[in-house]
């Protein structure tokens, strides 16, 4: 089996994986990168793709798919509005910069 086919993965995951890509590309990260993050977070929840035979299966752990958010919640609320505007506005103008015409 070739690297990156997803022949071995669930149903369950292939939706996982679809969704968190959803949400990453609309936070403005490009699809590609979407897309690894994405199989990169259905693969440490899951394990990877599901395997045939007793005894071979892991139970998941979904704390991978609950860290979001809680990262920078602290850092953020530490800093004054002007500070956090200035950030959002270098960010738009980076994605700007860096979009594809």
């Amino acid at each position: 089996m070739p690297r990156g086919d997803k022949s071995s993965y669930t149903d369950k995951q292939i939706r996982q994986a679809q969704h968190i890509e959803h949400g990453y590309e609309q936070r403005g990260v490009a699809h590609e990168e979407a897309e690894r993050r994405a199989w990169a977070t259905v693969n440490d929840i899951t394990h990877g793709g599901k395997r045939s035979g007793s005894g071979r299966g892991r139970p998941e752990d979904p704390a991978a798919a609950h860290k979001g958010g809680r990262a920078g919640g602290k850092a953020s609320a530490s800093r004054s509005v002007a500070e956090r505007s200035a950030t959002a506005q270098k960010a738009a103008n980076t994605r700007q910069r860096h979009a594809h015409p």
